[in-house]
């Protein structure tokens, strides 16, 4: 494995939000790691946009808390909520007939609801 260059953690970016440390790649792309990862040992940063690796020199002493996220449970859980509730309204529009093709096909929905209007 070859690494591109050696860097300590304190020049590197971190985002608390999302817990990862980047750098800048000389493709224009940014290496990351998680600090999960960091906690966990590994100490290779990767770039997503070529093969170069970077070394990450860091004691654990230093690295912040790692913040467990309950979002990744309730994403999935909102998720299908989103998804369960789209086919609903979907299936509410059908009922009523307001239903509109993604196609832009407008003239044959509403040639269809006048004629649902015109059978009543």
């Amino acid at each position: 494995m070859s690494i591109y260059e050696e860097i300590e953690i304190e020049d590197l970016d971190f985002n608390p939000k999302t817990q990862v440390y980047s750098y800048p790649c000389p493709c224009g792309d940014k290496f990351s790691i998680t600090l999960e990862e960091l906690w966990d040992g590994e100490d290779i940063a990767t770039c997503p946009s070529c093969t170069l690796r970077i070394m990450i020199i860091y004691e654990e002493d230093d690295l912040p808390e790692l913040v467990e996220s309950d979002d990744e449970e309730d994403g999935d859980e909102d998720y299908g909520d989103e998804k369960e509730g789209k086919k609903g309204d979907s299936g509410e529009k059908k009922e009523r007939g307001e239903e509109k093709k993604e196609d832009g096909d407008g003239d044959e929905d509403e040639l269809i609801n006048s004629t649902k209007k015109l059978a009543v």
